[in-house]
């Protein structure tokens, strides 16, 4: 495996109105200074950038193998922080153009007339990857289809070259019989292709496509693909071989797959108990928990204990309120600094009403892009998105868990999982004394709610509809959560 090359392109712009992109604002405003603040600059990016070049994502593997399971987990991550990536399933486009409803002879290597209708799907799909990345805002896009021979990764490679387009291979092998068959029949058969079709008749059918694609998989060799970018995941990931991993980004996605695994588990989620500064409208803080917030730490306990779910981890973050609320349960938690919410800088412990009198610009410019504006030392939810990545992948790695965070952390963690868009982020509903129950699917996430019956402060600010610099206090002040 090649030593990934650490590479990041932060830039400073001279414009003096910062694009989208950079607009963090990350200053007080001039007259909410005295002599002994410190002004911070607007222009600076909260994170660094991973894309150099346009990225085509190429799956290779034998069907029901999780190609397209891999495809949707990698999107939905990398979009998450914050790169624009498309998953392109030619499955989809076949189905399109010629029928969901085929069986096996249509793979069969010797139908010629069905050869050639499914590289004409795949020649339209490789146009729409190539128009999203080049035409559209598109900066990684996943080709996902079988691409079992040579010939096809040729053609593949060959169009995204022409267009300027790098290309990364990720092969999926499984030798496991079980899993095959597990993997059949829980998706396979429940796709497009099989509504409708008795489960044993559709399980033998996909069994001989399956037939059909191994008499001309040629799989990624490393004499003969030596030169490409690629990585090999074997039987989930018992064995991992990479070859040629040429830059951060290549990097980021071997690290992801490594950390992934396909067993069923659940994740538990929630924030801590109601804290004394939740009870005063302050955002921030390290304080204990109020009397309805130890409360909720004991139903906690008794929720969770009497469940006795097997393996369970909990973790919880640095401060006070998190430590608190799992005081109560019959595992020992574990302390995550990562999990600790977001740091509000200048305006830690202080109310909404209170940021609105010291720092009216400020309270504007958040309200006009909460993503990505940064608290006056402090962070932004796109900084908190880059600190949260370890916590994702030590995530990936576990099976049963419960995690007891913050409101912005929650939205962050949740945001992950249910593929939320960063606009949408800031404004997931998180409410205290609420339990969430994840369980991963295979392209999707179930979620289930259980609140717990011990009254909280509703801390939800919806998005304010006037965010102009020029807003009256009042309008600044619409929508408040109440506090005492």
């Amino acid at each position: 495996m090649a030593t990934p090359v650490l590479t990041s392109s932060t830039s400073v712009t001279s414009d003096s109105r910062p694009s989208i992109r950079t607009k963090f604002y990350t200053r007080l405003s001039e007259k909410s200074l005295d002599e002994n603040e410190i002004s911070f600059s607007d222009t600076s990016p909260s994170c660094p950038q991973y894309i150099q070049s346009k990225l085509c994502i190429v799956t290779v593997g034998l069907p029901a193998r999780g190609k397209t399971y891999v495809s949707m987990k990698l999107a939905r991550y990398l979009r998450w922080i914050g790169i624009n990536t498309k998953v392109f399933n030619v499955g989809n486009y076949r189905r399109k153009n010629v029928g969901a409803r085929q069986s096996h002879k249509f793979f069969d290597p010797n139908n010629k007339d069905a050869i050639e209708q499914r590289k004409r799907c795949a020649t339209e799909a490789l146009k729409d990857v190539i128009k999203y990345l080049n035409v559209e805002e598109g900066q990684v896009a996943v080709f996902d289809a079988t691409n079992t021979t040579r010939e096809r990764r040729d053609m593949v490679a060959q169009e995204c070259h022409r267009n300027l387009i790098k290309v990364f291979y990720i092969e999926l092998v499984c030798n496991d019989d079980d899993l095959i068959s597990e993997n059949i029949k829980e998706v396979k058969i429940n796709s497009p292709d099989y509504q409708g079709i008795d489960q044993e008749e559709a399980v033998q059918d996909f069994s001989k496509r399956i037939k059909s694609y191994t008499t001309i998989y040629e799989p990624l060799d490393l004499q003969y693909d030596r030169d490409c970018s690629w990585v090999k995941l074997i039987d989930v990931n018992k064995r991992i071989v990479a070859n040629r991993v040429v830059n951060h980004l290549q990097s980021r996605l071997v690290y992801f797959l490594m950390n992934m695994h396909i067993k069923k588990r659940n994740i538990y989620i929630c924030r801590h108990g109601e804290s004394e500064c939740n009870m005063l409208g302050q955002i921030g803080g390290d304080s204990d928990l109020s009397l309805r917030g130890k409360q909720f730490a004991v139903k906690l306990g008794e929720f969770i204990n009497d469940r006795k779910i097997p393996g369970l981890k909990v973790w919880t973050s640095q401060l006070k309120r998190t430590i608190q609320t799992s005081r109560h349960l019959d595992v020992d938690s574990e302390q995550w600094k990562a999990l600790n919410e977001l740091d509000a800088g200048a305006c830690d412990a202080l109310t909404y009403e209170e940021i609105q009198e010291k720092f009216p610009d400020e309270f504007a410019l958040r309200d006009q892009d909460k993503y990505h504006y940064r608290y006056p030392r402090g962070e932004s939810y796109e900084d908190l998105v880059h600190r949260l990545e370890p916590v994702i992948m030590a995530l990936e790695r576990q099976e049963n868990i419960l995690v007891i965070c913050h409101q912005a952390v929650m939205r962050s963690l949740l945001a992950y999982f249910l593929d939320n868009a960063q606009e949408e982020l800031p404004y997931i509903k998180c409410p205290l004394h609420t339990v969430l129950k994840l369980t991963p699917k295979a392209y999707s996430c179930e979620v289930e709610r259980y609140p717990i019956d011990v009254p909280a402060v509703d801390t939800h600010r919806p998005k304010p509809k006037i965010t102009v610099l020029s807003r009256s206090e009042k309008e600044a002040l619409e929508n408040l959560p109440e506090h005492y």
